[in-house]
């Protein structure tokens, strides 16, 4: 009849669909202030901020892409890495910068809402996708 889809061999891709989706959900919110992935963002201050955020999100979609193009299939790992390393590099950024940066650094996990959790559960996914065989 027909092939069989396995559905562990998409295990990769879907947390990192789950990240990209995480980034554009509230992250973390602040009183009365929700921000998303995008509003940490910001070319005119670029910083330790900007870099991760833009690494958590672009890691996401190039591991997607590189999912479905062969050419790029060997890099898929790396791009799972370089969007770990984007949330490493944003909470170095949240930490050192000052303004509401410090205030969500303080209480990290306090403040994180539902994106924020999307994105850890997509990694922790994607990983076990890129390790199994």
């Amino acid at each position: 009849m027909g092939k069989k889809v396995n559905i562990l061999s998409y295990l990769y891709c879907i947390g990192l669909a789950i990240v990209a989706i995480g980034f554009c959900c509230p992250m973390f919110k602040l009183g009365p202030i929700e921000s998303n992935g995008f509003k940490f963002i910001n070319f005119e201050n670029s910083g330790f901020v900007t870099i991760g955020a833009l690494l958590i999100f672009v890691g996401a979609i190039a591991g997607i892409v590189a999912q479905f193009v062969k050419q790029l299939s060997g890099l898929k790992l790396i791009f799972l890495l370089v969007s770990i390393a984007g949330g490493i590099i944003l909470v170095v950024g949240f930490l050192t910068n000052g303004g509401i940066y410090k205030a969500i650094g303080k209480g990290f996990i306090k403040h994180a809402v539902v994106g924020f959790y999307l994105v850890i559960a997509g990694w922790v996914v994607a990983l076990i996708g890129a390790f199994k065989k």
